[in-house]
């Protein structure tokens, strides 16, 4: 992606999700995938794709265990459905 590409899918982005705390991060070296953060955390990339003349982009979010609240106990979930 070049810095303009960047740049304007990052201003989407900010726009879309309602953050100025959304940044796009521009590979280290090129060929290596751009980067999405929230604050100073990255949480996936960003990926330019062109087909028969038409570019989009594609986000990809990755989200770890670690980072996700414990799950509710056993008995809980089967409370809160009945």
């Amino acid at each position: 992606m070049t810095p303009t590409d960047i740049a304007r899918v990052q201003t989407y982005l900010r726009r879309l999700l309602g953050s100025e705390r959304v940044t796009l991060v521009a590979p280290a070296r090129k060929g290596m995938s751009v980067e999405i953060a929230v604050q100073d955390e990255v949480i996936g990339t960003v990926h330019r794709d062109e087909d028969e003349g038409e570019v989009s982009y594609a986000v990809h979010i990755t989200v770890l265990e670690e980072d996700l609240p414990p799950a509710p106990a056993a008995g809980a979930a089967a409370a809160r459905r009945k």
